[in-house]
């Protein structure tokens, strides 16, 4: 079975190895087929397409990607003013954002799924207002934060609370509500207060599915927090990819899109680890 095992891991990194370089591949076919030769053009006008005037391609390679991946690796915490900062520093304010609206969210969602896990009436009084606002794009409610708010900061942590109360409120309702009936029956035969009991029987059992609700909604925190940060400016991730592109550098957003990826795919592995560390075999 280990060996089993081993085999279908080797075989899965040379995969997806060998997509890695034909993406590469047809990347780069791709820049080299789309270069021409060069127009007799203004000066000026010739100074703002760069390269493009010289007939090369207006979409980098790989090569020039990879280069500025690296010069942000090496330096990612430079600070040279409100408009040019690190890539790490852009990531640190995007991260803040992103956790801090998310705990809120964790403590507004977990007690109030348990809450509505075990009582039959919640349940029927607050789902319709769940399933009222849970389809509502937490965009949608950037413009009225920032008007009722009236910090950008605030309302960018917001956004992130009303996109990240959802998953994490529905999977712990569904935990809390789908713990097996004879552990129930334990317990009350035993006598055992209702707090020991959610915290002693409900919780272990609930907290795989609970986990995966978290898990969903940092991965859709993670893609709010880019856009919402495209529409506030000022610091973050998402400010970054928006200036890179003002700049009309092509490579720029190609790289903070690498770096949104690696953050995401990091955020989701580490609930993902957490998640295998709750679950059970029953």
């Amino acid at each position: 079975m280990m060996r089993l095992k081993q085999s279908n891991r080797t075989k899965s990194v040379i995969l997806s190895v060998f997509i890695f370089v034909c993406f590469v591949g047809a990347w780069q076919s791709y820049v080299n087929s789309l270069g021409g030769t060069a127009e007799a053009m203004d000066p000026e006008y010739a100074a703002l397409l760069g390269g493009q005037a010289k007939g090369e391609s207006a979409i980098p390679g790989p090569g020039d990607v990879g280069a500025e991946l690296w010069m942000h690796f090496t330096d990612p915490f430079y600070d040279a003013g409100p408009n040019d900062k690190g890539v790490g520093i852009q990531l640190a304010y995007s991260i803040m954002r992103v956790l801090s609206g998310f705990f809120l969210a964790m403590l507004v969602a977990i007690p109030l799924g348990f809450l509505i896990g075990m009582s039959k009436v919640a349940q029927g009084a607050l789902n319709p207002y769940v399933q009222l606002l849970k389809p509502v794009s937490p965009l949608a409610w950037m413009p009225l934060a920032l008007y009722t708010i009236k910090d950008s900061e605030t309302s960018s942590i917001f956004v992130i609370f009303i996109c990240s109360v959802w998953p994490m409120l529905i999977n712990t309702t569904f935990g809390v509500a789908s713990v097996r009936s004879e552990w129930l029956n334990v317990a009350k035969t035993l006598e055992v207060s209702p707090m020991r009991k959610a915290l002693r029987v409900i919780l272990p059992a609930a907290a795989p599915t609970i986990l995966t609700g978290m898990r969903i909604s940092i991965g859709i925190a993670w893609l709010v927090i880019v856009a919402a940060e495209m529409l506030v400016g000022g610091t973050g991730i998402g400010y970054f990819v928006w200036n890179e592109w003002n700049n009309l550098s092509i490579t720029g957003v190609i790289s903070a899109i690498v770096f949104i990826g690696l953050t995401g795919m990091v955020l989701d592995l580490a609930l993902g680890y957490a998640g295998k560390l709750v679950s059970y075999e029953e």
